[in-house]
């Protein structure tokens, strides 16, 4: 494939991830409309996309950025600016200063973390939140469920109400209640989730000490067939009925479709069957799921690729794989109506999210370029990787 979306890929250095930031607008333009037609307050979560090389972009749309450690806040702190939140499952003693210097609000996770650090945050100016669980959610998988039984994440009814009744002003100087039930899923389900918040919490939305709700992240709002007109009526629901601000945290939903892994085939082997009649040529690409993209092992998922089918459904089928020593570092298999040959690039989609922040260097292989697109500049090489960068992780 010698192009996507007009730009022309022949003399990039693969593998790259590339960003499109016509594409990346398009999301902002989208979440901008929703704060400005519900009040509410759209955070960037960096846990799923920090490439801040598009911070000064994604600052004109959105109000600040939301970190689940002290260096992810300190980066937003310095790169974003706006507003900086952070939430952690535990803080600690080493790292609680520092994050207190660079971060606007804070969420506890249990009563022990809220009792412990509280004052302090307090005496340092920082907004403080307190994270619950309702014990519902419709994620499928119980990796990526952070209200499955015996969660460590967020704070029960039971829990809180026995908080409460140890010491009465535990509360006392919290500001916002905050709650993350979802993964990649649409408004329905975020209209469902309410409904199971407020049975266990309503009350304490109620406290006049709260000023600020946060929905947490997992909402796919730009997603093609997402409900935009329930999520809004979700978002005045909460914010009419107990005068709080609204916020939401996405990651995914900022960096959904605007970029593409960039690979090449390096060697291809002798076709195989490999069941049902399925006859598949092993490939080799210079990219790796393992290290590039690991959520297309952890998920698990199968990327989708420019141009190819699904196996089977044309007449070469071919099983790509990374370049690591470890057996099931497989991207999935795909069909073309013609031969491949070593040297062809393959783009894969969706690339921005969950992959930057989550890569490595196992086998030595190299981290793959970040580039960057627009109509003014062209492609334009944000960061470039080399063997000190491999090295210095190490020792």
């Amino acid at each position: 494939m010698k192009e996507v979306n007009g730009i022309n890929l022949e003399n990039i250095h693969t593998p790259a991830y590339l960003l499109d930031e016509r594409l990346l607008v398009k999301n902002l333009d989208l979440l901008k409309r929703v704060e400005d037609e519900t009040g509410a307050k759209i955070l960037l979560a960096q846990k799923g996309f920090s490439m801040f090389h598009v911070y000064p972009i994604i600052s004109k749309y959105l109000a600040g950025t939301t970190a689940s450690s002290f260096y992810e806040a300190k980066l937003g702190a310095e790169e974003f600016g706006g507003e900086t939140h952070i939430f952690e499952p535990a803080y600690s003693d080493e790292d609680i200063d520092q994050i207190l210097e660079v971060a606007d609000s804070i969420v506890f996770n249990s009563i022990a973390q809220l009792g412990k650090y509280k004052e302090k945050a307090l005496a340092a100016g920082c907004e403080v939140g307190l994270r619950v669980n309702p014990e519902y959610a419709e994620v499928e998988k119980d990796l990526y469920n952070p209200c499955i039984p015996g969660s460590r994440f967020g704070v029960t009814r039971a829990v809180l109400d026995a908080g409460l009744a140890a010491n009465p002003d535990l509360l006392d100087g919290v500001s916002g209640i905050h709650f993350h039930c979802m993964c990649e899923q649409n408004s329905d389900t975020l209209d469902h989730v309410l409904d199971h918040v407020e049975e266990k919490f309503a009350e304490y939305f109620s406290m006049d000490s709260i000023k600020w709700i946060n929905f947490g992240g997992g909402h796919h709002i730009t997603r093609p067939d997402y409900d935009i007109e329930l999520l809004e009526k979700c978002i005045k629901r909460m914010a009419d009925k107990y005068h709080a601000q609204i916020y939401l945290e996405p990651g995914e939903a900022v960096g959904l479709n605007t970029g593409f892994m960039i690979t090449k085939i390096t060697d291809i082997r002798e076709p195989v069957e490999v069941g049902d009649g399925l006859i598949v040529r092993p490939a080799i690409l210079d990219a790796s799921a393992a290290c590039h993209m690991p959520d297309v092992l952890e998920v698990p998922y199968k990327p989708e690729i420019i141009g190819a089918k699904e196996p089977g459904q044309a007449a070469y089928t071919y099983r790509f794989g990374g370049n690591t020593c470890l057996a099931g570092d497989i991207i999935g298999d795909y069909s073309w109506d013609h031969e491949l040959n070593i040297g062809d690039i393959i783009v894969m989609t969706d690339m921005a999210h969950y992959s930057m922040v989550k890569n490595n260097t196992f086998n030595g292989l190299r981290l793959p370029d970040i580039l960057s697109y627009n109509n003014t500049d062209g492609i334009k090489i944000v960061r470039s990787f080399g063997y000190e960068d491999f090295k210095n992780r190490l020792s």
